[in-house]
């Protein structure tokens, strides 16, 4: 699967040391002490940690893996401190929806949006009509992503994988899961995994797929026999809006709608609660939350209340507000993306 000499002269060493140390033949290694998730040695010492040769037993028995190629391969993987660094202070939890905002509601940010709709306006019209996903949503999501594909990340991702696999703890089974399902991706669409760039959390291309999307979401949009969402905004535009008809997305329902306090009302054990809706429209109405659009009582909605540039602003995430936090779990990236589209639609028209 992997070409076998594309670092042999490069690992020569490495390899050899792990036949020494039987870690090639999977073997369990004498003496191997408990590892310390923060102090471990780096640079293609993975080959020799038995977390990897766990994996490349599983890899080899049930995927049937070639053992040497894995080998080959993860000898020049490297250990990144900055990634472990990047993961643990995301900002959608450490900044407040002013400041949060003020990352994708730029000018410059609207203006390639509009840009981008009508360079790919046959392609986004058609995903819409198909999938029943607005453009301006399909736009706003490649634009928080990566501006509209000019920054697709700049971390090798077996790097930022392999690093939050046997190194993360808090998320290392998840990560795994991510790794292996990158391997598979060279299968299913010819990424080459030793060098395809992405994320610091392993996530590529235009609409910043993990592995596990990007082999159940990516579709072939321009059906040119390969699906590809690091170089084709055409895949990623149809891999986006399928990505929204499987989670869920209801068309033509609203996303979002201001909320206005009701005068002495306490909202604090309602707002600000789990993503996903458990109180409908008609609850949160008397609890003193009352939504600025005509909505359905029956209506299911999560209640959040964020601190903006002009003070504390009320909110109502519908349906379709959820699903668009299944991209990313946070209601600040979800209403990031509803206000950007909404800046662009308006920009366009």
């Amino acid at each position: 699967m992997f070409e076998s000499t594309r670092f042999f002269g490069k690992i020569t060493t490495k390899i050899n040391s792990a036949l020494t140390s039987k870690a090639l033949l999977g073997i369990t290694l004498i003496g191997l002490s408990p590892l310390n998730w923060s102090n471990v040695s780096v640079a293609g010492d993975y080959i020799q940690r038995s977390e990897f040769i766990s994996l490349l037993d599983e890899l080899e028995k049930d995927h049937k893996y070639n053992r040497f190629d894995l080998i080959t391969l993860f000898s020049d993987v490297e250990r990144k401190d900055s990634i472990l660094k990047a993961i643990s202070r995301p900002a959608e939890k450490s900044l407040t929806w002013g400041k949060y905002r003020n990352i994708f509601l730029k000018s410059s940010r609207i203006k390639k949006g509009v840009k981008f709709w009508e360079q790919y306006e046959t392609t986004l019209t058609r995903a819409s009509e198909e999938f029943g996903i607005p453009i301006e949503i399909i736009v706003a999501i490649i634009g928080v992503e990566t501006r509209y594909g000019s920054n697709r990340g700049s971390y090798r991702v077996i790097d930022a994988l392999s690093t939050l696999a046997f190194d993360y703890p808090p998320r290392s089974a998840f990560f795994r899961k991510e790794l292996i399902e990158f391997l598979h991706l060279q299968k299913s669409a010819g990424i080459d995994t030793a060098t395809a760039k992405g994320s610091y959390a392993g996530a590529m291309g235009y609409p910043q797929f993990i592995p596990s999307s990007y082999r159940h979401y990516a579709v072939d949009y321009d059906k040119d026999g390969q699906t590809d969402l690091i170089n084709n905004p055409i895949d990623a535009i149809g891999s986006v809006a399928n990505y929204f008809r499987s989670h869920g997305w209801k068309t033509g329902a609203a996303i979002t709608t201001k909320a206005t306090l009701t005068e002495g009302s306490d909202v604090s054990a309602v707002v600000n609660q789990k993503l996903k809706p458990k109180m409908n429209i008609g609850e949160l109405k008397t609890k003193g939350l009352i939504a600025d659009i005509k909505t359905d009582d029956k209506e299911m909605a999560t209640a959040m209340q964020l601190e903006g540039k002009q003070g504390t602003e009320y909110w109502l995430g519908l349906t379709n507000f959820y699903v668009i936090t299944r991209y990313n779990h946070s209601k600040l990236y979800a209403m990031a993306v509803y206000q950007l589209s909404e800046e662009i639609k308006a920009a366009k028209l």
